[in-house]
């Protein structure tokens, strides 16, 4: 198999290589460029294109991927609100990695908590200049608060867990909720109404897209953090800012951020930031932003390059794909191929 490897960093030929050296030998051709439209001639004479979450891979550049002979996207990451599935139906089979390390993530959401509640990023470069006055570096004890988690899949499963390790109450909002206990599920107004930090671990849908905004901002204590590790369309953010600026919200970290697409993964601190949004929450002394880094652990890594190939495996093979996903999927279809045992098409 050929595969055409999309937005390429040193880690990803790390470990992807390692991977394949030891399983697979397949020939992979790792390319610096994200895939879109203008990109996606690069995998003319491929099988495969590797994408990640930033790429975008619309009507346009599936239609000239199924013209060059791919026959697979397969996605090294969990999301994929970024594919057009209806687009990509009888043309190109889309596989994911629907977990890789759950504890990668909702541990990074505990850190950037922690990090906003007491202020560590700001302490931190307080003593770096010498200045070791402690003074406007006031948080709160995480003991006997209330965090709200909107999704009960693994991740929030374990950040749940990581609550109840500080001694935290957990309240949840999910529309298929997991049973856990000492969990009390509820609606999200009320989670908005009794939570001291709000932790989203949703996928981004036409449902949830920016479930934070400045209705359900209002709802809130006054004084809520706001934590996000999943994806930046989950929340507004002009209507954040307007929460922090005016006080109604205590804080926030976020490891994503809407339009991150043109800045996260790049090294951009040569020149000066375009996007006024992003650039006025880097003022702001009670936000941490983190650029997409939850899943960066080396347990994570692994687990991704070793499920992807695995993914590609079964094409080559002509296997039932074990973690493919179409429009189709999650509806109840008695025609589904996948309830039959087969690939989506």
């Amino acid at each position: 198999m050929k595969i055409a490897f999309y937005d390429t960093k040193p880690y990803d030929k790390i470990w992807f290589e390692k991977i394949n050296n030891e399983k697979y030998n397949y020939k992979i051709k790792f390319f610096e460029d994200k895939l879109n439209a203008d990109t996606a001639v690069l995998a003319k004479g491929y099988d495969v294109a590797c994408a990640f979450v930033n790429d975008v891979i619309d009507t346009q550049t599936i239609n000239i991927l199924n013209d060059v002979g791919v026959g697979l996207l397969a996605m090294r990451c969990a999301g994929y609100n970024n594919v057009d599935f209806k687009s990509a139906f009888d043309k190109l089979h889309v596989v994911r990695v629907p977990q890789y390390s759950p504890y990668a993530v909702a541990e990074h959401a505990m850190a950037l908590l922690l990090g906003v509640n007491r202020k560590i990023f700001r302490a931190f470069n307080r003593t770096r200049e010498g200045n070791f006055s402690i003074n406007g570096l006031l948080g709160f004890d995480l003991f006997g608060k209330t965090a709200g988690v909107v999704g009960t899949g693994r991740i929030g499963r374990v950040f749940i867990d990581i609550c109840k390790g500080f001694g935290m109450k957990v309240l949840a909002y999910d529309p298929f909720p997991a049973k856990i206990e000492d969990v009390k599920i509820v609606s999200l107004d009320e989670l908005y109404k009794k939570s001291d930090i709000i932790s989203l671990h949703c996928p981004l849908t036409k449902s949830t897209k920016h479930i934070i905004n400045s209705e359900s901002i209002q709802q809130m204590k006054q004084g809520a953090i706001i934590i996000n590790t999943s994806r930046g369309g989950l929340i507004n953010t002009l209507d954040l800012i307007e929460g922090l600026k005016s006080k109604q919200l205590g804080g926030a970290g976020l490891d994503v951020y809407e339009e991150e697409s043109s800045y996260f993964f790049e090294d951009m601190s040569s020149d000066i930031l375009e996007d006024d949004t992003l650039a006025r929450l880097l003022t702001l002394h009670n936000v941490l932003v983190t650029a997409h880094q939850g899943f960066f652990t080396k347990e994570a890594l692994e687990s991704i390059a070793n499920v992807t190939l695995e993914n590609i495996k079964e094409f080559e093979e002509n296997k039932m794909l074990t973690n493919e996903i179409c429009y189709k999927c999650g509806k109840t279809d008695e025609n589904c191929n996948r309830n039959r045992g087969k690939s989506c098409f």
